[in-house]
């Protein structure tokens, strides 16, 4: 079977950092893979739920923060905005206001079907890799805090909840999730 090559794009969290975008971001990397196999991914509400949250609280454990619980209008909130990205094309963080009312928010997007739920959260959580324990913008080792904001919003040890969906096109999936309250805040560690 031929191998087909999927493309994913990692946005890294822009949450709440302002004042650290030092020029106008040329947008995501382009990165290619290589398939073994032209099956599409398993998909589901339920699937998608259980692996976020799991994955999610697997990574809090192995830092010693207390794990997130699921949120449904989190995960509202995420539909809405996924079903934007995909209705727009238009892969970028949302605006959202500022203040106690935002929400964190981590984005991924790749070929249609070509990624499992595990391999879109496992992209965030190996930028573990750059992570040092400094405080936000500086908690990154090689000295860009968007290698690893995907992973401190994850860990970070204020939050509590989450919520996660996904929206397609004929080409491409869009996977975002919400936290609350949201992480990355400059001056503060992850944990």
């Amino acid at each position: 079977m031929a191998a087909m090559s999927p493309h994913r794009y990692l946005l890294p969290l822009a949450l709440i950092l302002t004042g650290c975008a030092q020029s106008p971001d040329p947008g995501p990397e382009r990165i290619v893979e290589q398939r073994a196999t032209d099956a599409s991914a398993p998909r589901g509400t339920a699937l998608l739920r259980d692996t976020m949250i799991g994955a999610h609280n697997r990574a809090r454990a192995a830092v010693n923060v207390p794990p997130l619980v699921w949120d449904d209008r989190l995960a509202g909130s995420a539909r809405a905005y996924a079903e934007e990205m995909a209705r727009t094309g238009r892969f970028a963080h949302a605006d959202q206001p500022h203040g106690p009312l935002r929400e964190g928010e981590n984005l991924w997007t790749g070929t249609r079907g070509a990624y499992r739920y595990d391999e879109m959260i496992g992209h965030w959580v190996a930028e573990r890799r750059d992570f040092v324990d400094r405080p936000t913008p500086a908690f990154s080792r090689t000295g860009r805090w968007e290698d690893v904001a995907h992973y401190t919003q994850i860990v970070w040890r204020n939050t509590q909840r989450i919520g996660c969906a996904m929206a397609s096109t004929a080409t491409d999936d869009y996977l975002v999730c919400r936290y609350s309250p949201a992480g990355n805040v400059v001056g503060q560690r992850a944990f």
